[in-house]
């Protein structure tokens, strides 16, 4: 079985969605520190050929606080307005809108939950049946720190492989996860692009314009194109 873990981020780029769709399990790391000016709460879309920074609205957000500690705002319907206008032309906006107009009329206020149910929302649009868990709600030692918790967590849920991101290659080692029989592999992207509109390609756009761009065909094939070193 092989697992991955990430923190929970509003609709993520298309590695994340890779890695999501690699694994049999993807655990949601919500019992972790916030991190202001990164992911869970933002992203990229497109407006006006260029890439525009949306973001969900926090309630008592704080690099000392975890994630799933924190609640949401207000401005669901705001985000929503702001993806209207800018992907209403878009050959995808109907069937995708409807999808996002559910996940952000949710009623969850917990940011963890929230992100969740985006997650297994686009994950079931995309016909992607990873197991998705809480890393909350896994009974193991919340004082173990980097790799030592992700190899307790692997170990816990019997899993034989685990894929990190990239950017963790240098963070993880693989001589100590097969010291304790699990197989770690980093997930690389290849260069992925699309037509957006008749536009110049803005590249490293959120899921949502993905989405808006493309048919969940081509969408499956995106998810294939990466490698693991």
């Amino acid at each position: 079985m092989n697992l991955a873990v990430m923190q929970p981020y509003l609709f993520p780029y298309i590695g994340y969605w890779q890695l999501i769709n690699a694994v049999d399990t993807f655990v949601i790391y919500d019992d972790v520190n916030f991190i202001k000016q990164g992911y869970i709460n933002r992203n990229n879309i497109l407006q006006k050929q260029k890439s525009h920074l949306f973001t969900l609205e926090l309630i008592g957000a704080s690099p000392n606080k975890k994630i799933n500690d924190i609640k949401i705002g207000g401005n669901s319907n705001k985000l929503l307005r702001t993806i209207k206008q800018n992907y209403s032309k878009a050959p995808f906006y109907k069937d995708v809108f409807q999808v996002l107009e559910e996940i952000l009329n949710n009623e969850e206020k917990e940011l963890s939950k929230f992100l969740g149910f985006s997650l297994v929302k686009i994950a079931k649009y995309l016909n992607i049946d990873t197991k998705f868990l809480y890393s909350s709600d896994i009974k193991n030692d919340k004082a173990l720190k980097a790799q030592d918790r992700l190899i307790e967590m692997s170990k816990i849920l019997n899993a034989t492989g685990y894929i990190n991101s990239i950017g963790g290659i240098e963070l993880y080692d693989k001589e100590v996860f097969s010291q304790n029989d699990i197989n770690l592999s980093f997930l690389k992207s290849h260069e992925i692009s699309y037509k957006q509109f008749n536009n110049e390609f803005v590249p490293n756009l959120s899921i949502v314009d993905i989405l808006m761009f493309n048919s969940k065909d081509n969408i499956k094939n995106m998810l294939n194109q990466f490698q693991l070193i």
